[in-house]
C-alpha cells in the first residue's frame, strides 16, 4: 500500500441516531452519545455534498459538450479539465463510500492485542491465548447483511464464522497467508456495537516476529487513524517497538498513538509497589511520546494517552454483562474496578481522539478537493459567461447597426425611387417630343426622299406593285436612318447618363461585392437604340395611284376645280377613270352626279341646265343661244385652242410624267398616313427608353431588395445566436450560482468539523 492514499465518501448513519437538519446540515453536539458519531455524521454530511459536486460536475461536463463548436466560447482545455474532474469526483465518492475510522493494533507477540480488541468489542472475535496465536493482519468490520464471514486476501469466496474456534481454524488452515497478509472479518453489528459507528479494528501479527515492518507500514498503517501500542506492563518498553513506531512516524505525521501497558492486573500481588511502578512505566512511556516519537506537544497531553488495563478483565466483565450476571464475576484481583474504568476512560479518550482525527484525515483533503473542483468548473463557467456576455454585446451591437442599415436602405431606395421615377417620367416626355418633332420634319420632306428613289416604272400593274414595295422600303428605310442620325447620339448619351446615375445612385446602398454586379448592368459595348416601327408597307397598303390621262380643262376638271378651289378631291379622283375626251353623260346620271351650287356661275348653271335637259331639243335650244350670242367665230378659235392644249397635254403624258404623278400621289397619301401615326410612333419610342430604364432600374433595385433580403436574414440569425447566448448565459448564471452553493456547504462541514478549536 502507498504512502498516500485517496479516500472517498459515502453516508452511513450509526445505530446511535445522530441528529440531522435536511439531512445536511450536522454539526457535532456534547450530547451524543458516543464520539464516533461526530465522524458518522461527518461522513454522511460530506458524502451528501459530494452527491451533490458529482450531480453538478456532470451537469457542466453535459452543459459544455451540448455548446455548439462554432460557438467558439469554449476553449477544449476548459473542457478537458471538466471532463477530468467527473472522473475524480466519482473516485472521491468511491473512497469515501468505503472510508471508516481505523485502528491498528500493535506490539510484542503475546502482549493481548486481539484480548484488547475482544474486549472493546464486547465479545470474543479474534482468537487470542498463549503463543502465536495470529499470523497475519485480522481487520474486523460491520458486515452489511448481518451474517458473519471472512474474505482471505485476494479471494472473493465469503467464508462463513460462526465461532472464534472456526474462525482460528480458518486462519490456521490458510497456508497461503503470510504475515503481511490481510484477512476481513466481517461481524454484525447487533453483537459489537463499536462496528456500528464506521469503526474498523486491526490487529497486526507480533511487530518482534517479522522483518516485514517497512511492508506491514506501507500496506495496514498508512490510512490508519489511530494506533495502539499494546504493551506487556511486566516489563517495559522494548526497542523493537519504539523502532517500529518511529519507522510509522517517519511516514506519517504525528501519528495518533495511545499506549496500553495491559496485564495490569499482575500488580496486584505487589500492591506495594503499584504507585512506583505505574510512574516509572509512565515516566517512560510519556518520554518516549514526547521526546523521542515527538507524536504530542506536552507532557500532560502524553500522559492522557498512556493507560493501565487489564483486557482479559474487561473481556470478562463484559461477557458477564451480557449475560446478566455482575461484571466481577469470576476470578479477579484487586483492583478491578480501577482497572475497568480506566478502560473505560481509554475507550471514552480513544474514541474522541479517533472521531476528530479520521474526520481530518480522512475528509479534511476531500474538502479542499471538492472546493478545488468545484472553484475549478466556477470559474471555467464565469469565463464562459464572460465570454458569453461580450459576444451578446458585440452581437447586439452588430443586430442595431444591421437594423439601422436595414432602415436606411429602405428610406434611401424609397428617396431613390421617386427621383427615378420624376427622372424616367421627364425623359420620356422629352424623347416623346423630340422623336414626334423629327418625324413631322421627315414627314414635310418626305417629297425629297421619294424624289430620291430611282427605280424602273412603268404603267403595268406587276412592275407597279414591285415599284410601290420597293419605294415603301426606301421610305421607311430613310425615314428611321434620318431618325436615328438625328436622335439616337444624343438619346443615348442621355440614357447612359440617366442609367450611370441610376447605378450610382443604388450602387451607394449595396455592399462592395455587389457594387460591381451593379455596375456591370449598364450595357456598356452596344449604346442603347431607339427602334423606330414605322412599317410603310403595311401603313400605305390601301394606296391606289391614277395615272391615266386627264385633260386639265375638261369638263369633269373643271367642274372639280369649282367645287373644290383647284383642288382635286380624293373623291374624284378615285371615281374618275374615264379618259378624255369623253361623250356626256346620259341625264339619268349627270343628274344624280352634279348637284346644283351657289358657286356656280350663270354659264355653268345654263350649260349644265341644258345638259341635264331631256331630248335633243335642249341640246339644240342651248347651242343656238350660245352661237346667237358670242358669235361662231370665237367658237370656232376656242374650239381650235382647247383642241390645241388637248393634243398638247396628251403629247406630253410620257412614263415620266405618269411616274411624277405616282410618286406625288404617294406623297400625298403617304403624308396623310405618316401624319396619324406620329403621336403612336414618338409613345412607342418613348415606351422603349421608359422600358429601358425601369428594367435597368428594376434590376438595380433587385439587387437592392437582395442585399435587404440579406440584412433581414443576418438579423434573423443574428436574433437566434442572441437566443442562444441568452440560454446559455442563463445555464451558466445557474452552474455558477449552484458552485458557490456547493462551496458554501463545503465551507460549512469545514468550519463544523474541520475547524482547530474542534
Amino acid at each position: 500500500m502507498s504512502g498516500q492514499i485517496q479516500r472517498s465518501s459515502s453516508v452511513v448513519i450509526g445505530t446511535n441516531g445522530p441528529a440531522t437538519n435536511n439531512g445536511l446540515s450536522i454539526s457535532p453536539t456534547t450530547s451524543l452519545q458516543s464520539p464516533l458519531q461526530i465522524f458518522v455524521r461527518a461522513k454522511k454530511k460530506i458524502n451528501l455534498v459530494y452527491g451533490e459536486v458529482e450531480v453538478y460536475v456532470n451537469d457542466s461536463a453535459n452543459f459544455l459538450l451540448g455548446v455548439p463548436k462554432n460557438c467558439e466560447l469554449v476553449k477544449q482545455e476548459e473542457q478537458d479539465i471538466v471532463t477530468s474532474h467527473v472522473g475524480k469526483v466519482k473516485g472521491i465518492r468511491e473512497v469515501l463510500a468505503r472510508d471508516h475510522m481505523k485502528v491498528a493494533f500493535f506490539g510484542r507477540t503475546s502482549n493481548g492485542k486481539s484480548t484488547v480488541i475482544n474486549s472493546m468489542l464486547r465479545e470474543r472475535i479474534l482468537p487470542s491465548g498463549i503463543g502465536h496465536t495470529t499470523n497475519c493482519f485480522i481487520q474486523v468490520e460491520a458486515s452489511e447483511n448481518g451474517e458473519s464471514y471472512l474474505i482471505a486476501e485476494n479471494s472473493d469466496e465469503r467464508k462463513n464464522v460462526k465461532s472464534v474456534s472456526q474462525l482460528a481454524h480458518s486462519l490456521l488452515c490458510s497456508d497461503s497467508l503470510g504475515d503481511n497478509s490481510l484477512v476481513k472479518v466481517f461481524w454484525p453489528t447487533d453483537k459489537c456495537p463499536l462496528l456500528r459507528d464506521d469503526v474498523v479494528l486491526v490487529d497486526s501479527p507480533g511487530i518482534d516476529v517479522s522483518p516485514n515492518l517497512d511492508s506491514w507500514i506501507d500496506r495496514h498503517c498508512l490510512d490508519a487513524d489511530v494506533f495502539v501500542l499494546v504493551a506487556n506492563s511486566e516489563s517495559t518498553l522494548m526497542l523493537t517497538e519504539k523502532n517500529f513506531f518511529f519507522k510509522v512516524s517517519a511516514r506519517l505525521s504525528k501519528p495518533n498513538v495511545f499506549v496500553l501497558n495491559n496485564r495490569w492486573d499482575a500488580s496486584a500481588s505487589e500492591p506495594e509497589f503499584l504507585e512506583e511502578v505505574r510512574k516509572q512505566h509512565l515516566l517512560r512511556t510519556v518520554d518516549f511520546l514526547v521526546d523521542e516519537l515527538k507524536v504530542c506537544n506536552s507532557r500532560a497531553e502524553a500522559e492522557q494517552r498512556v493507560f493501565f488495563v487489564s483486557a482479559k478483565e474487561v473481556l470478562q466483565a463484559r461477557i458477564n454483562e451480557f449475560k446478566g450476571l455482575p461484571i466481577n464475576t469470576g476470578m479477579v484481583a484487586d483492583g478491578f474496578h480501577g482497572r475497568y474504568f480506566e478502560f473505560q476512560d481509554f475507550e471514552r479518550k480513544f474514541e474522541e481522539c479517533i472521531s476528530k482525527s479520521a474526520v481530518r484525515t480522512k475528509f479534511d483533503q476531500h474538502t479542499k478537493r471538492g472546493k478545488a473542483i468545484v472553484s475549478d468548473t466556477r470559474n471555467v463557467m464565469e469565463a464562459l459567461l464572460e465570454r458569453a456576455s461580450v459576444k451578446r454585446a458585440a452581437k447586439t451591437q452588430i443586430r442595431r447597426e444591421v437594423l439601422d442599415h436595414l432602415d436606411f436602405t429602405e428610406k434611401q431606395l424609397q428617396l431613390v425611387t421617386v427621383e427615378m421615377k420624376d427622372k424616367i417620367c421627364k425623359m420620356v416626355e422629352e424623347v416623346e417630343h423630340k422623336v414626334s418633332k423629327a418625324l413631322s420634319d421627315e414627314i414635310r420632306r418626305l417629297s425629297v426622299l421619294v424624289d430620291e428613289f430611282h427605280a424602273p416604272f412603268h404603267s403595268e400593274q406587276i412592275v407597279l406593285q414591285v415599284y410601290k414595295k420597293e419605294l415603301h422600303n426606301h421610305v421607311e428605310a430613310c425615314l428611321g436612318s434620318n431618325l436615328r442620325a438625328r436622335l439616337s447620339t444624343a438619346l443615348a448619351l442621355n440614357m447612359e447618363t440617366s442609367q450611370k446615375e441610376m447605378a450610382d445612385r443604388v450602387t451607394s446602398m449595396l455592399s462592395a461585392e455587389k457594387k460591381q454586379l451593379g455596375m456591370g448592368m449598364i450595357p456598356r459595348r452596344e449604346p442603347f437604340e431607339v427602334l423606330y416601327r414605322l412599317n410603310c408597307d403595311n401603313l400605305c397598303a390601301d394606296f391606289t395611284e391614277d395615272i391615266e390621262f386627264r385633260f386639265s380643262f375638261g369638263i369633269t376638271s373643271l367642274i372639280q376645280r369649282f367645287m373644290g378651289k383647284g383642288k382635286v378631291t380624293p373623291w374624284v379622283i378615285s371615281n374618275y377613270t374615264e379618259s378624255i375626251p369623253r361623250p356626256i353623260a346620259s341625264q339619268s346620271s349627270l343628274s344624280g352626279q352634279f348637284l346644283p351650287s351657289e358657286d356656280f356661275s350663270i354659264l355653268s348653271r345654263v350649260a349644265v341646265a341644258s345638259i341635264a335637259s331631256q331630248g335633243t331639243m335642249g341640246g339644240l335650244l342651248v347651242g343656238g343661244f350660245l352661237l346667237k350670242t358670242v358669235g361662231w367665230r370665237l367658237i370656232f378659235f376656242t374650239g381650235v385652242i382647247y383642241g390645241g392644249l388637248y393634243l398638247y397635254e396628251r403629247l406630253t403624258w410620257t412614263n415620266k410624267a405618269k411616274e411624277r404623278t405616282f410618286k406625288q400621289q404617294y406623297v400625298d397619301h403617304a403624308t396623310r398616313k405618316l401624319r396619324l401615326i406620329v403621336d403612336l410612333t414618338s409613345a412607342n419610342c418613348s415606351h422603349q427608353v421608359q422600358q429601358e430604364l425601369s428594367s435597368t432600374f428594376a434590376r438595380l433595385c433587385h439587387l437592392v431588395d437582395g442585399t435587404m433580403n440579406d440584412m433581414q436574414t443576418e438579423i434573423k440569425q443574428i436574433e437566434s445566436e442572441l437566443r442562444a447566448l441568452d440560454e446559455l448565459a442563463a445555464g451558466t448564471k445557474v452552474l455558477r450560482n449552484k458552485a458557490n452553493y456547493l462551496i458554501g456547504e463545503l465551507d460549512r462541514f469545514d468550519k463544523a468539523y474541520l475547524s482547530p478549536e474542534l
